[in-house]
């Protein structure tokens, strides 16, 4: 006993000592200032945010807490809860890459406690909606549900994710079930009408599209008539496109411009087709693009509009007056070249017998008279 007490003075004693140093000298440890912020920050409890990678040395005390979180040897309860722990803490900084893959270790441990699984699959949901990976969150949000069918936020984070999927008739399911279990909850409320009047619109735009369509169809398959019925005009079709294809608008029977303008023929309101007509300068490299030229137009309408008394910069000779010009198309198979009288219109060069429209748009070459280029290309 004695010694005890003995023992006991001498702490006691040591303790008396320490305090009246304390009182005299300056504690050389103590936080200032200018870095109890950062010193706070060190310590686990007071943490704003954990290090990336924990350093047993920097940090003695994380690395024992993440032992105790990953400690192998306990339930498999007891780790699914404490990696669902730390992934809240993830979620709460907004770092939901890491809180997905601490929900997913949980997850991993395959415990047989359905609420901590529903868990673990509804908070990872909510991760990745965050991130925007819509698709996996219902996953989730369906895996959870099996787990635990009455499991409300599952419900409503699945209706989310359908919602944000264009998914109405599956969000409204989803709120269907959720308010069998919470008639008066107000999210799955807000969900449910928000969905029902997506659906409506997605309904009234579906028959909107499609009534479109059978008019743009109409119009197409009139057009195409016009054009190789009533004008007798040919079109070099892409070996690349049937007729049906074509019809529905993918290629039109070669009537699809290529251009990157996106122009292609039509069929004006005084029954006028306009074609979208390309000019080829090859003495010069150089294009004109014609978006819309009446078939009833003559070349020289256009030329002289474009060669008038303003002449284009690349024509350093001055040389391209549209007195000057002459038209020609190019007969691929013959490997020739056609030459077209500048007043003829552009119907009548079309329904030559020679001339086929390629890609939707009719392309001439432009030239100057008595050009050597001539030459080189006939």
């Amino acid at each position: 006993m004695a010694s005890h007490a003995q023992t006991a003075d001498d702490s006691d004693d040591d303790m008396d000592g320490f305090m009246e140093r304390f009182k005299k000298e300056k504690y050389s440890n103590a936080f200032s200032e200018d870095n109890w912020e950062e010193e706070f920050n060190k310590v686990p409890m007071f943490m704003k945010t954990a290090p990336e990678d924990i350093d047993p040395l920097k940090h003695p005390e994380l690395a024992a807490i993440q032992s105790i979180i990953h400690d192998d040897d306990r339930p498999l309860g007891e780790q699914a809860q404490s990696l669902k722990d730390e992934g809240n803490e993830y979620f709460k900084e907004r770092n939901y890459k890491k809180a997905i893959v601490s929900y997913t270790a949980g997850l991993q441990k395959k415990c047989s406690d359905c609420n901590v699984n529903a868990v673990l699959h509804t908070n990872r949901a909510a991760a990745h909606f965050h991130l925007g990976n819509m698709r996996s969150a219902l996953n989730d949000a369906v895996a959870a549900k099996k787990f635990k069918p009455d499991h409300l936020k599952a419900l409503i984070r699945g209706a989310t994710c359908c919602l944000e999927l264009k998914k109405y008739t599956d969000a409204l399911q989803w709120c269907e079930e959720g308010l069998k279990l919470q008639p008066t909850d107000k999210k799955l409320l807000e969900l449910r009408a928000a969905a029902d009047k997506h659906k409506r619109v997605a309904e009234r735009d579906a028959r909107k599209a499609k009534v479109q369509e059978k008019k743009e169809r109409s119009e197409r398959e009139a057009l195409l008539a016009a054009i190789k019925v009533s004008r007798n005009v040919k079109i070099k079709t892409s070996v690349l496109y049937s007729a049906s294809k074509a019809l529905a608008g993918l290629d039109l029977d070669g009537l699809c411009s290529t251009e990157a303008t996106g122009a292609r023929v039509f069929l004006g309101e005084q029954g006028i087709i306009y074609w979208p007509v390309l000019f080829l300068y090859p003495e010069h490299q150089q294009t004109d693009f014609i978006s819309a030229f009446s078939e009833s137009s003559s070349f020289l309408d256009h030329l002289s509009h474009m060669f008038g008394e303003e002449l284009p910069p690349w024509d350093t000779d001055r040389k391209y007056s549209f007195k000057n010009l002459q038209v020609f198309f190019e007969d691929e198979e013959r490997e020739s070249l056609h030459q077209v009288n500048p007043e003829t219109t552009l119907l009548k060069t079309l329904q030559h017998k020679r001339y086929f429209v390629k890609a939707g748009t009719p392309s001439f070459i432009i030239l100057v008279k008595g050009s050597p280029f001539f030459k080189t290309i006939v």
